[in-house]
């Protein structure tokens, strides 16, 4: 800090008192109108008045002035545990009274984290933590994935999570392969890292070390929850196993979808969906994609099986076989 008025703590030394000091040592004095802009300098007993001139302010040696700082930082230390030990034993009575009947512990099975940013950061946290696992399924979020700001900081924890020797697996909706920044992102880490991508995937999920995981707690995404019960966890793995057993690398390298029956596979996923009877704003939303991209891919569907109608179409899909699963 330069100049101004300055707000003081009665045992610290700010930059302006620290340089005023300096000069004092070096010329011996400075005058009382200066200390104004640092008056922690008199509160500390840095600065003296002269015998012969009031107005003159001399320094005290620099190893008295050490020892005065270090004894208030010793007596703000010892005030501190003087405080804690109060506050515990003012709740001693109150946890022999909750015992082992209350519903949280320590670190509770299941916790609410109220905003994005406080989902952020547990997940960071986790992370930082993390030695062994991350699994990740990661839907399509346009707003999201087009920040350079998150990218960068996910980068960023994603390659110290690698570095302690950990590994990465994550799922995406088949839409993510067309997204150049998909790929590109995982090129920069280096590591055990593997992504890959189905048509629909479930709602975000993110498992560290099987041990905790982070699950929405609302439609918005903006609360999420934070789970370390050991049941639930190891449900969501089994969840996270079984799609990662269907889906379709990505990266380190790219598996071709193949086109059956002249129709590519995005297709087949609308397909599938239209005669399980969704509209075309539902399967926009769940494969991914915008209503106007989904409408174009129906029309190029209906064109390649001959479909004059809507009816048409679900039966004319039914008759191709292009649903029957291969194998």
């Amino acid at each position: 800090m330069t100049g101004g008025t300055h707000e003081h703590r009665g045992d610290e030394l700010c930059e302006t008192g620290f340089g005023l000091y300096a000069r004092a040592l070096r010329e011996s004095h400075v005058s009382s109108d200066e200390v104004a802009t640092a008056p922690c300098l008199v509160d500390l007993g840095f600065l003296h008045p002269a015998v012969d001139d009031l107005e003159r302010l001399e320094p005290v040696p620099p190893t008295v002035a050490l020892q005065r700082l270090l004894r208030s930082s010793e007596d703000r230390i010892a005030d501190e545990r003087r405080r804690g030990q109060r506050m515990a034993d003012a709740f001693e009575p109150l946890i022999r009274m909750g015992g082992r009947d209350l519903a949280y512990e320590d670190t509770p099975a299941l916790r609410i984290l109220s905003s994005k940013r406080r989902t952020g950061q547990a997940i960071e946290e986790a992370m930082a933590e993390g030695t062994q696992e991350l699994l990740a399924i990661q839907p399509h979020d346009a707003h999201v994935t087009k920040r350079p700001d998150i990218l960068e900081g996910a980068l960023k924890r994603d390659q110290a999570f690698l570095d302690r020797g950990a590994r990465i697996r994550a799922l995406y909706q088949h839409t993510m392969r067309h997204a150049p920044y998909a790929r590109a992102r995982y090129e920069q880490l280096t590591g055990d890292v593997e992504a890959r991508t189905l048509d629909e995937v479930t709602e975000r999920l993110i498992v560290v070390d099987r041990t905790v995981a982070f699950i929405p707690a609302s439609a918005d995404r903006s609360l999420a929850l934070e789970v370390r019960h050991p049941a639930l966890i190891a449900y969501f793995v089994n969840i996270f196993d079984r799609l990662w057993r269907l889906a379709t690398p990505m990266y380190p390298q790219a598996v071709h979808q193949p086109t059956l029956n002249g129709i590519p596979p995005r297709q087949r996923a609308i397909a599938a969906l239209l005669i399980e009877g969704y509209t075309d704003s539902d399967i926009a939303d769940r494969l991914g994609i915008n209503v106007r991209t989904a409408r174009v891919h129906i029309a190029k569907l209906a064109a390649t099986l001959g479909s004059e109608s809507r009816a048409q179409l679900g039966y004319l899909i039914g008759r191709s076989g292009i649903l029957d699963r291969e194998g």
